[in-house]
């Protein structure tokens, strides 16, 4: 399996770890799971899935959210199928709780064994000529670990929206950039558009509605989802290539990531168009493995005529 160019160098997170009393609830957290980061895999298998039939019986907020998001996306679904559906989605969240621990903080020696990469010659061809590429995902609960594998291939900088708590903040990052080349929370874009331009890969996932960011309603399993435009503005503003990234989780315990050809004729002038397109290859994803894309986020609290009532 031919491997990209190595990452050549790594950005350090030269701050001091967060102190004070208030940091201490959260260090312990963070000390717990990376003790849990070190279980072997077939035991953290287990107990994920312990964890996310736990989670479905206390999350009842969440559970609720899922059960409605599972209702308007697969209404071809019967209400006994669209339930098992739910409850298959907390068990699999309960496996990517230990799949983020070990991304950061453990080893993924086991994730290796048995992984597929399919497309990476697509990812090849899009940075010819020193192009930089936009690696675009879904927040499935896959997604940690599948970046976390990408980048034994592929020098993967990632953006993401920081921590509110300090010592989190500081311990996730830190653990991504073990094999992250870069970190770029959402409001640093000049130096994600510099990496871009310098002919570098960024990884996010556009998916979710956010306060934060130019946003359009575009179709998203056929319903209104205010979506971020920021695929079309980074693509526009860098010259970048723009390459779909899937990911599954399979039932015999490796993993399968695949690379898409780049989109043709992206950017486009329609900021609306390209959103779509971004919605649609997302949502695309999501019927291969709906499981284990993350339903307990609000996708459709906002619509068009103001209501956004979807969730009472």
């Amino acid at each position: 399996m031919a491997k990209l160019d190595p990452v050549e160098s790594r950005r350090n997170d030269t701050d001091p770890p967060p102190t004070g009393f208030r940091q201490w609830p959260a260090w312990l957290g963070i000390g717990l799971a990376t003790l849990l980061a070190r279980l072997p895999w077939p035991l953290q298998r287990g107990l994920g899935r312990l964890v996310g039939r736990f989670l479905h019986t206390v999350l009842v907020d969440r559970r609720r959210v899922a059960e409605r998001n599972i209702a308007l996306c697969f209404p071809e679904l019967d209400a006994r199928h669209q339930a098992a559906l739910v409850y298959r989605s907390f068990t699999e969240l309960g496996i990517g709780l230990f799949e983020f621990a070990r991304a950061w903080w453990g080893s993924v020696e086991p994730m290796r064994r048995g992984l597929r990469i399919e497309g990476l010659e697509h990812l090849e061809a899009a940075r010819a000529n020193g192009r930089g590429v936009i690696v675009i995902s879904g927040h499935f609960t896959t997604l940690e670990m599948a970046a976390r594998l990408m980048c034994d291939y592929a020098p993967l900088a990632g953006m993401y929206r920081p921590h509110d708590q300090g010592a989190m903040e500081w311990a996730v990052k830190r653990g991504r950039l073990r094999y992250a080349s870069h970190m770029f929370t959402r409001e640093e874009l000049r130096p994600a558009l510099k990496h871009l331009k310098q002919g570098g890969l960024l990884w996010f996932a556009p998916d979710q509605d956010t306060r934060r960011g130019e946003s359009v309603f575009v179709p998203f399993f056929n319903l209104p989802a205010y979506s971020l435009t920021s695929t079309h503005q980074l693509a526009r503003l860098s010259g970048a290539s723009v390459i779909v990234f899937a990911h599954e989780r399979r039932e015999d315990g490796g993993y399968t990531l695949r690379l898409s050809p780049a989109l043709a004729d992206f950017p486009s002038k329609d900021a609306t168009a390209d959103t779509a397109r971004v919605m649609a290859a997302i949502e695309a994803m999501v019927r291969v493995v709906p499981a284990q894309y993350l339903w307990i986020h609000r996708r459709f609290k906002r619509q068009p005529d103001g209501r956004g009532k979807l969730y009472e």
